[in-house]
């Protein structure tokens, strides 16, 4: 094998697997997020969650947290699955660039900031934006379904 074939070179399925990877992690990812709000996860529950928003000023906090919490349970799970998976995509960088702007509004980028930056925000949506472009690849009920 040349350099060239090494460093450039791709495999379809390979690429397929790396996609259905990656799309499973940050799906999951997304879901256990949810799982937190709703206290089934970590020391979080949705009650906090919501005081929290209520601390920032968001109006009407108590839909507000539902909301992100199914966005992130919803989406999540389809993103996982690869089944809508670009509408999913959309939902969930929405849900980011609200928590971002909101959430860690003047904290800067970093994370370990504080209070915590919106880096982590950030890249979740860059890699949504991601699976956005890539689509969910071969390995998706997205493509067994259409």
């Amino acid at each position: 094998m040349d350099w060239g074939t090494l460093l450039t070179g791709h495999t379809e399925g390979l690429v397929d697997l790396a996609v259905f990877v990656g799309r499973a992690a940050i799906g999951i990812c997304f879901v256990i997020h949810a799982l937190g709000k709703l206290g089934l996860v970590g020391p979080g529950n949705l009650a906090g969650f919501t005081e929290w928003l209520r601390s920032l000023g968001v109006p009407y906090p108590w839909v507000q947290a539902r909301v992100a919490m199914l966005s992130e349970l919803g989406g999540g799970t389809l993103l996982a699955l690869g089944l809508f998976a670009r509408p999913a995509c959309l939902l969930l960088i929405f849900t980011m660039a609200v928590a971002g702007r909101l959430g860690h509004r003047g904290a800067g980028y970093l994370i370990t900031n504080n209070p915590p930056g919106a880096e982590y925000t950030i890249n979740l949506a860059v890699i949504c934006f991601v699976f956005l472009l890539t689509g969910p690849g071969a390995l998706s009920l997205d493509s067994i379904l259409f």
